[in-house]
């Protein structure tokens, strides 16, 4: 396993691991509706880092 396949792999499982606390952080503050936006504001971070992540381990791969 080259380095730039073995950096996308672990690319791509923290893009998961991330994309599911933004999922679940977005889940637990829908269901206990506080009304305060700073958890909304941290799981669409948390999403959009994910999914950066997620893109980035494609690229990488596709080059390698």
């Amino acid at each position: 396993m080259n380095p730039a396949s073995r950096r996308a792999s672990k690319n791509g499982t923290l893009g998961n691991i991330v994309l599911d606390a933004g999922l679940l952080v977005s889940a637990i503050t829908l269901s206990t509706d506080t009304g305060a936006t700073e958890p909304h504001i941290l799981a669409g971070f948390l999403v959009a880092t994910g999914i950066g992540l997620h893109v980035e381990a494609a690229i990488i791969e596709s080059r390698s």
